[in-house]
């Protein structure tokens, strides 16, 4: 009994491990893929590949974003960063953020959220909604201050009956920009940064009941 037991979890490790290595490489490319289009989504049109000339700055809070500087040809038209915050009412919330560089958001993308289907999930949509300029975040300049919602003082109007998932939306948006201005500065004035890069966190998508 115990030698067959061997070979049998034998021969299920093996199985697994070569299933393993067979998707390994496509769960890659698609996650590669994923990636570049959410950059392409939120950044002014672009010829270079912004994910190999990636690198890290700083957002202000002491930790750092990975930047994806977007050009035509040697002009720099924007920056995708990847953002986060860890404050959704389910755990983490990750988002590509898109500047143009006049301080503009030109889009955004949600990468990862946990937050719940009808409430929380509408982050997707909701902050983009061009016939509602008072939730929608895109063409905002942020130079002119950080972004928050209503309840809070601030000028963006929260998710209904999701105002926790709304602070957390609007706190990975100001991360972003935070990283953005000290990589538009290094840009013109040609300072090195970090090409270290963090690796790339899966979607994930699921449930909040917001209040």
């Amino acid at each position: 009994m115990f030698l067959s037991l061997s070979v049998i979890c034998l021969t299920v490790a093996v199985l697994l491990a070569q299933v393993n290595k067979m998707t390994a490489e496509p769960i890659a490319d698609a996650r590669a893929m994923k990636l570049q289009n959410a950059i392409r989504e939120v950044v002014p049109a672009f010829d270079n590949d912004p994910v190999a000339e990636a690198y890290l700055m700083p957002d202000g809070s002491g930790d750092s974003l990975l930047v994806y500087p977007a050009k035509r040809g040697d002009e720099l038209v924007g920056f995708a960063l990847n953002s986060y915050s860890d404050n959704g009412f389910s755990g983490t919330i990750r988002i590509m953020v898109g500047f143009d560089m006049e301080h503009k958001i030109v889009n955004y993308a949600v990468l990862q959220h946990a937050e719940t289907p009808g409430l929380g999930s509408k982050m997707t949509e909701w902050f983009r909604e061009s016939s509602k300029p008072e939730q929608s975040v895109v063409g905002r300049d942020l130079s002119q201050g950080k972004l928050s919602v209503s309840r809070d003082g601030g000028d963006v109007d929260a998710i209904t009956a999701s105002t926790i998932t709304s602070r957390a939306f609007m706190e990975a948006v100001n991360r972003a920009y935070s990283a953005y201005s000290n990589s538009r500065e290094e840009a013109y004035t040609g300072a090195t940064v970090s090409t270290d890069k963090e690796e790339q966190k899966p979607t994930v998508e699921g449930g909040d009941n917001d209040e």
